[in-house]
């Protein structure tokens, strides 16, 4: 069995938790608890575009929300 995470033409979703990571989703598995889908399934390629345009800061949340940088709201 192939890796469904490595599969070029795969449908994929982009997913999101509560620290605000992301994380590329083969559409054919169950998204895990925790876990909420921002993208719907959509080629590889497509996916892995939108967390680059979309998750610019790689800290956890919790971590920026800390920092004496974090933007006030």
């Amino acid at each position: 069995m192939s890796n469904p995470f490595e599969n070029e033409d795969g449908q994929f979703l982009v997913l999101v938790n509560h620290e605000n990571q992301h994380s590329l989703w083969p559409a054919t598995i169950e998204v895990p608890a925790g876990w909420n889908t921002v993208q719907d399934a959509a080629p590889r390629a497509a996916c892995l575009a939108y967390i680059e345009e979309h998750w610019t800061d790689l800290r956890p949340a919790s971590l920026i929300a800390g920092s004496p940088y974090a933007k006030s709201s």
